[in-house]
């Protein structure tokens, strides 16, 4: 039985919208299951789909493997290699083996070998989500941390809906999408000064016909909404704390909050900004953040119920 009853009237539409699983399989394994469990009509991910990294794990000669994670350093035999495979991916992290030699060689290209590993685990994802489509596909986009490779295997894909900068239909609503974010101290693949990144998303509200009734799939939230505090940072990167505790400062994007004041879409769903978890509303748009907690093995969600013409309810789910 869903947790949530499906409600039979042709003017509702009832939508679960994840973001930011940063290389989880067990939270893309949650979010594919999603649309059943919720008894929901359409699943939509906002973004930031790869891991942070790849962890090395020597194979040694004498059959057993030495690895470093977390702080720790750790000799494990055979029978342990899968836990510790599981607890790296658990992490947002990818393990990869490779005797010493090898991963000697690639230290002096990490960047690539990151490449070739987050390529192989996110096939593996759109392979389960293919084997599982028979409940009907997701709505996919990547995220501003996330290489542009994944679109092109996000767009192959058979089990997803790959959506980013498009104008595409949920029920009897229009919903666009978009990757990109303003600029960040991290300088990630996908960011936009605020002014290309406002004339990125006009060009794209501007399709829509019945922008009144629109969903919109932002995966930065506007700013200063309380859907993007985030803590302060120093010029190397380690936050401003007062108090004892960080300093929050809002760190969404102008042109977001711009868009969504002169479109005044049904709804808005963002990620991003993983602690800044919440609703808001911008006039008579409702703004969410779902937030994210991806190395706890928790999938923050929400469930949204639109009429045609309204938000009919909404509940922020973990599971």
């Amino acid at each position: 039985m869903p947790l949530f009853k499906r409600h039979h009237d042709d003017e509702s539409v009832t939508l679960y919208y994840a973001s930011d699983v940063h290389g989880s399989v067990l939270l893309w394994r949650k979010f594919l299951g999603a649309t059943a469990f919720y008894g929901a009509d359409a699943a939509i991910m906002g973004g930031d789909l790869l891991g942070k990294a790849v962890v090395p794990i020597e194979r040694r000669p004498d059959g057993t493997y030495r690895l470093s994670f977390l702080g720790a350093d750790r000799v494990i035999g055979e029978d342990e290699l899968a836990e510790a495979e599981g607890s790296i991916r658990f992490n947002g992290f990818y393990p990869w083996i490779a005797p010493v030699e090898e991963i000697d060689r690639r230290r002096a290209d990490q960047e690539e070998l990151f490449n070739e590993v987050a390529r192989g685990e996110l096939a593996e994802w759109l392979s389960i989500a293919e084997q599982r489509s028979n409940g009907g596909r997701p709505y996919v986009i990547a995220g501003n941390d996330d290489p542009w490779y994944v679109d092109d295997l996000l767009a192959s894909a058979g089990g997803i809906v790959f959506c980013d900068e498009q104008v595409v239909t949920v029920g009897p609503h229009e919903m666009i999408s978009c990757s990109y974010a303003n600029p960040t101290p991290w300088d990630s693949p996908r960011e936009l000064d605020e002014d290309a990144l406002y004339a990125r998303l006009r060009a794209l509200a501007d399709r829509l016909e019945h922008p009144e009734t629109a969903i919109f799939n932002l995966h930065v939230p506007p700013y200063d909404s309380g859907l993007d505090r985030a803590p302060k940072l120093k010029p190397d990167l380690t936050p401003v704390y007062s108090g004892g505790r960080p300093v929050p400062v809002p760190v969404g994007s102008t042109a977001v909050r711009r868009l969504i004041e002169e479109v005044q879409p049904l709804v808005a769903l963002h990620g991003h900004i993983h602690e800044s978890r919440g609703e808001t509303r911008i006039g008579r748009t409702l703004a969410l953040n779902s937030g994210s907690e991806y190395n706890t093995g928790r999938l923050h969600g929400v469930v949204v119920r639109l009429g045609l013409d309204r938000v009919i309810s909404h509940q922020f789910v973990v599971g």
